[in-house]
């Protein structure tokens, strides 16, 4: 994950779906905004990077 920037799309490894807002470096984190609200995660905690599967499938169309 450590190619993560502001904006992607992304599904944590407990299954919650969001998008980066913010990302810092010096603690490893980033804030990440889903329906309910934003959330501070450790990007550890990040599965997968959705953004570039959703461009491919939508391009695709």
């Amino acid at each position: 994950m450590n190619n993560l920037k502001k904006g992607d799309r992304i599904v944590t490894k407990s299954g919650i779906h969001a998008k980066v807002v913010e990302l810092n470096d010096k603690d490893n984190t980033c804030i990440i905004e889903t329906q309910a609200g934003k959330l501070k995660f450790e990007r550890s905690a990040i599965s997968l990077e959705m953004s570039s599967k959703l461009m491919k499938s939508s391009s695709s169309k």
